[in-house]
């Protein structure tokens, strides 16, 4: 992979589980890191998979490696926030990972 393709900014964020002043759980989102990516759109093969079970917004996000993440993480890219859906270590070489994550559509 050619370092100078990672030209996008994105961030890691995490759920945390907060308690609100009426007592009920609460989720929010604190960051956990920012890095440099590649993002692509779902092509071919990869596509028409998605495509079949109604995932269109996919995206392919490439980083270098980093210890932690996981499918329970989302990621925040050009105000949008996508959910982490498969994650995988590039010939476990510990070099770069590729994140597939589902765009999160706001309802209401």
């Amino acid at each position: 992979m050619n370092p100078g393709e990672l030209n996008k900014r994105i961030t890691l964020q995490r759920p945390i589980i907060t308690i609100n002043e009426r007592g009920f759980e609460e989720e929010t989102w604190e960051d956990v890191k920012t890095v440099w990516a590649k993002v692509t759109n779902l092509h071919g093969r990869e596509y028409y998979a998605a495509a079949a079970v109604q995932a269109e917004n996919t995206v392919k996000f490439t980083i270098r490696y980093l210890e932690g993440v996981d499918t329970t993480m989302r990621i925040l890219f050009q105000g949008k926030h996508y959910d982490i859906t498969a994650i995988d270590n590039i010939k476990y070489q510990n070099r770069y990972m590729e994140i597939k994550a589902l765009e999160v559509v706001a309802s209401g």
